[in-house]
Formats: C-alpha cells, structure tokens, sequence
C-alpha cells in the first residue's frame, strides 16, 4: 500500500480540523539561542501550507537526547521563538507536550494557526520498548486533535525510530505523507535504484564505524568512495600507515583492511586522501602543516600531531572527480570544519558540488551544517537532505519504521 500525501489531505479539506504534524525541530542550541535553523526553516513549507488552507495545525518534535522527563536545556521554547520570526503564520507554544496547557491551547486555536507541543522526548513513553506504552502516548496526542483530526509525518530524521509520535500514532488517526518525506525517499530512490553514471559517494565524519554498513552497500552501486574526515585514520591504519594521535578505531581496521579488497573486486575506486593537515593540538590557533599520508609522522610534532583535515592536494583531487560526476551523495566533513585551518577541505568538496553538472545530493546534519557555516548558497545543490541518521539507514538498505506505519 502506498502513503496517501499531503496533497490528498489538502484535497480532502482541513479547514477547521487539527492536524497533528511531526516535524524534525532537532537544531542546535547557544544557551536558549538557534544557532542553525535549518531544519525549521525545511520544516516551515509543509506548516504554512496546513495553516493557509485553515487547519489548526498542531506540532510534535524532539530536540536532543533528554532522559524521558522535562529538562530545560532540551525546550522546544527557542525553537518556537525563532519559528515565530521565521513566518507569517501564528505560532503558539504549549509548555507540555499532552498536559492542560497543551489541551487549553488546543482548545482555543484560531484557524490557521500553528501550535508547537514541548519536546516530545519529555515523556518516556515516545521511546518506550512496551508498545503499550507507545500506545497510550499516541492516543493521547490524537486525543489533541479532537474529531477530524489528521497526522501528517515530515519528520524524514525520525522515520528510522519505532517512536510514539512516529509510528504508533498511524494507528490512532487517518495519517498522511509530508512533502519533506515524501521529497527524501524520492530522493534517495534515485541514488539507489537508477544513479546517473558516473555516480560519486563522498564520506567523511569522525567514525567509521557510524558509515561501515552504508560503504558496503554503496560501494556495489557507485563508481568512486572518496573518504576524508576522521573516519580516513582507520583506513590508513589499515594501509600500515604510522598516523600520530589521529582518531582511530582499531576494532575496525580489519574490517576496513576487507572492504578496501572488496571495493577492488567489485571495481569501485576507493579513493583515499594523499596530504592530510596536522596539528599540534585540536584549536583554531593550533600549529599546523601538511605532510603526505606515508609520513605522517615526520613532521615537528612527531607522532603526536593530530589529523584535522584533508590536505589541498586531496582536496584537488577529490573536487575533480565529484565535478566529473553526474550523480554525488556527501555525507560527513572532510575535517574540523569549525576552526578555519581545517575547514577548506571541506569547503572544497561543497563548492565542488555546486560547479558540477550532474546531481548532488548533502546528506546528514554536520554536512549541512558545513555549507550553510561556510556560507553556500543552498540554491547551489540538489537537494539538501534533513534525514541524517534515517537517510544513511535507508542507504543501508535497511527498513524504517516510521515509513513503513505510514504504507501499512
């Protein structure tokens, strides 16, 4: 069975019905100050869309990893604030998530408004392993609603999670497919299913062994795997070289060691940075200096240099090859993208991605993160992916829950 979309709700009319969306408000906080609101402003189109047509439109989100209890640290209060500026829509936030004010503000909603719920994670019973327990939470928030009422999942971030407010609430209202899900999976779809050649993965990140099962499948289906970010110190541990106190896994050098003779068999270059910039020490006004892979340790600080970022060398290289591509996926930094010495490798794999021709797809937060810090036009790439962690798993080829609520 196919989802039904926000457009057959939108056809079915919600002029005066609450319509119950979960949107992925995960952003990151300075204090009780949005630091990058992208993810609201990703979230926003589907919102206004509700309000306009005259829905009150009530909002389900999370934000961080609270201990399923009320810490101020992790309120949604900023993100409703800054939600506010970012549109023309009312926007009302309830200080709990299925309490009294949350019913008092849902009760007295005017038509096209929109009404943010407290983080969702407060409650223990959103991740919960008793489905009873999910069970109840989802009625709860249906309870919101009233008659009418409608859920709408756009929270594409979420969808890998067996959550409440994911995917036992399909079973307690008529549920719908947002756009930016609905965007994501037609997305993903095309890197998966009928890739344009020649097709480029670029994988970065600290760890490995976060992106193990994504390289496995993907090096079956693309051309090249290019690999920066701290994740490369586990390969190049792997090639037998001396890297200082680079972060490594070692549990996964073998693992590595097998999927680079893999990669080979299956005829997909993976290619590995040549330079990497070492520092003394992990700060913006660290000493540094690039050194080739091979001698990593022979530079001043021996073998207690830190790799930050991939070399310009690398970068040359990796930039060529995504500009030579018709289909890029990126996932993940090529380096410390926050302190400026090693942010260029990473901002020439971004700016890379926006003077191809082919179609380019950033994926994951940190990625997406680097190309709005670094200051690209987000109009210069494909698509901007918000899914992170259900993104890679779908790449994983691996099922997700909230999807599969919303086909069943």
């Amino acid at each position: 069975m196919t989802a039904q979309t926000l457009d057959s709700l939108l056809a079915e009319g919600v002029t005066g019905r609450r319509v119950l969306v979960r949107s992925d408000l995960n952003v990151p906080l300075d204090g009780d100050v949005v630091t990058d609101d992208g993810r609201i402003r990703a979230s926003l189109p589907v919102l206004e869309k509700l309000a306009r047509a005259g829905a009150r439109v009530l909002v389900v989100a999370h934000l961080g990893r609270p201990k399923g209890a009320p810490e101020p640290r992790f309120s949604l209060a900023p993100v409703a604030r800054r939600m506010a500026e970012l549109t023309e829509v009312p926007v009302a936030f309830a200080s709990d998530l299925v309490g009294e004010d949350a019913r008092s503000h849902s009760d007295r909603m005017s038509e096209g408004s929109i009404l943010l719920l407290e983080n969702v994670r407060f409650d223990p019973r959103e991740t919960s392993s008793e489905e009873g327990d999910r069970r109840a939470l989802a009625g709860e928030l249906a309870d919101l609603t009233a008659r009418g009422g409608a859920y709408v999942d756009d929270a594409f971030g979420a969808v890998h999670r067996r959550h409440a407010s994911v995917a036992d609430i399909t079973a307690e209202l008529p549920s719908y497919q947002g756009d930016l899900v609905r965007d994501e999976l037609q997305v993903l779809r095309r890197l998966t299913e009928a890739p344009q050649r020649p097709y480029t993965v670029v994988l970065g990140g600290s760890k490995v062994s976060d992106k193990l099962a994504v390289i496995e499948n993907l090096m079956t289906r693309a051309d090249a795997l290019l690999v920066g970010g701290g994740m490369v110190f586990t390969f190049l541990r792997a090639r037998g070289y001396g890297i200082g106190r680079s972060l490594v896994e070692e549990d996964e050098v073998e693992t590595v060691r097998g999927f680079m003779q893999e990669a080979q068999r299956l005829g997909c270059r993976l290619i590995l940075p040549t330079d990497i910039v070492m520092a003394a020490e992990f700060s913006d006004g660290a000493e540094h200096e690039v050194l080739p892979v091979d001698a990593l340790e022979t530079g001043t600080h021996g073998d207690q240099a830190l790799g930050l970022d991939i070399g310009p060398e690398s970068a040359a290289r990796f930039a060529k090859e995504i500009v030579d591509s018709n289909t890029v996926f990126w996932n993940g930094p090529m380096g410390v993208f926050e302190l400026e010495p090693f942010s260029h490798g990473t901002a020439a794999v971004a700016r890379a991605l926006t003077e191809t021709d082919g179609f380019t797809v950033v994926g994951g937060g940190d990625s997406a993160a680097a190309v709005r810090g670094l200051g690209f036009d987000e109009a210069g790439f494909g698509h901007i992916s918000t899914g992170g962690g259900a993104s890679l798993e779908y790449l994983e080829g691996r099922a997700l829950p909230g999807i599969d609520a919303l086909n069943s």
